[in-house]
């Protein structure tokens, strides 16, 4: 029994999967193809769903997260960086006994990745899973119709 859910796997759209015995079938599937017909509509539903508001509001959404995130951390790290090799004085200042600034900073660079991972997954779970979801089983209903022949 095959699982027919293509977000799941490569193998759910039917490529890569065995022709025959010992005879892998092709990754993309050729015009000649039997089932070429039922790949290119599949296909198209896939464009369809790409283009819809829906997928392109989950797609803002994340990349509205996700690009200020980077570029927070990114510059949070190469400031340490630059800060390390630049100011080393500053870097060595003590804190508290033995701790100095490098020390704080650096385990602050452990933080702040957990935070962010946190906070990521919060976002993806309030703004993003249930509408991910939702295109994904109309996705799913729409290749299930495409392949049963259904249009």
């Amino acid at each position: 029994m095959t699982y027919e859910d293509p977000w799941y796997d490569a193998l759910a759209s039917g490529w890569g999967e065995q022709a025959g015995p010992g005879v892998p079938a092709p990754l993309v599937p050729s015009a000649r193809d039997e089932r070429s017909g039922a790949a290119v509509r599949a296909r198209d539903v896939y464009v369809e769903v790409q283009r819809s508001a829906a997928f392109q509001e989950v797609r803002g959404r994340y990349r509205r997260f996700v690009v200020p995130g980077v570029v927070a951390f990114l510059a949070w790290y190469v400031g340490y960086v630059v800060t390390a090799t630049t100011v080393p004085g500053l870097m060595a200042r003590p804190v508290a006994g033995a701790v100095n600034v490098a020390m704080v900073a650096g385990l602050g660079q452990f933080l702040t990745t957990f935070l962010f991972t946190w906070a990521y997954a919060r976002h993806a779970r309030l703004r993003r899973d249930r509408a991910a979801l939702e295109l994904r089983w109309d996705t799913q209903e729409m290749t299930r119709d495409v392949r049963g022949g259904a249009s």
